[in-house]
């Protein structure tokens, strides 16, 4: 592939501040032309809450699909599902449902082994390391840790009996949390 000179970020600003206001609108209509991302990213500038609530839908629906597709067997790529949650993050910068998308990952992979049997070792290592992130971003903060509790304990209750030391390291992980003390 042919390395592609890219305009660093100071040399656009002094760019774009030698055009007009007409030129600009041009350029971001343009650019929102061009890229799906820009759009979402621009609609939620823009439109708010109403856009965030629609790309949370499509990222739990994306999530879902991975595991449960409304006909067939999910193919489970993980890293397409991870990725609606980054790209939600990303565009939306919503911490809360960001943390709901990582939990409903976790459920919704729970729910697959639970259905279909044992995985392999890099699925289990995918949900303990989201579980993980939650578990972090609970500590951090009390209140997100009271409204995700009861959805983070159902899951290690879930788990009871499964292998690959799923259960143990969920266990392990939510009995950590330093406001169970509380």
């Amino acid at each position: 592939m042919a390395n592609v000179n890219k305009i660093k970020i100071p040399e656009m600003k002094k760019q774009l501040k030698e055009f007009s206001q007409k030129e600009l609108i041009g350029l971001v209509s343009d650019i929102y032309k061009l890229n799906q991302d820009v759009q979402h990213y621009l609609s939620v500038k823009f439109l708010g809450e109403e856009t965030i609530i629609g790309l949370f839908e499509n990222a739990m629906r994306e999530i879902k699909y991975e595991f449960f597709p409304d006909k067939g067997f999910g193919k489970m790529r993980l890293a397409k599902a991870r990725g609606a949650i980054t790209n939600f993050k990303k565009l939306t910068n919503d911490h809360h449902r960001t943390i709901e998308l990582m939990v409903f990952y976790v459920e919704t992979g729970t729910k697959f082994t639970t259905t279909y049997g044992d995985i392999d070792e890099r699925f289990y290592d995918s949900m303990c390391s989201m579980y993980n992130k939650v578990v972090t971003e609970c500590e951090k903060d009390k209140k997100l840790f009271y409204d995700f509790n009861d959805r983070l304990y159902a899951i290690v209750v879930e788990t009871e009996g499964m292998g690959w030391g799923y259960h143990d390291e969920l266990s392990y992980m939510y009995h950590s949390i330093s406001w169970l003390d509380e």
